[in-house]
């Protein structure tokens, strides 16, 4: 796998973790954990720039064009 789709999937998980842990009567924890996925989407919107894409990127490499 490439740094792109894990970076995808990392962001589904955590957003159903979110989701669930609301589900569950948690919904403190699941709306700071949505809320930091929004932020950090912003920040890559705004800076191009997104930390886990990063380390990612470092760890397994880019994804071939096709």
């Amino acid at each position: 796998m490439c740094a792109e789709k894990i970076q995808r999937f990392l962001m589904a998980i955590v957003l159903t973790l979110s989701m669930a842990l609301t589900a569950y009567g948690y919904s403190q924890y699941g709306m700071a954990l949505q809320g930091f996925v929004i932020l950090m989407v912003i920040v890559w919107a705004i800076k191009d720039f997104c930390p886990s894409l990063w380390v990612f990127t470092k760890l397994f490499g880019t994804c071939a064009q096709k």
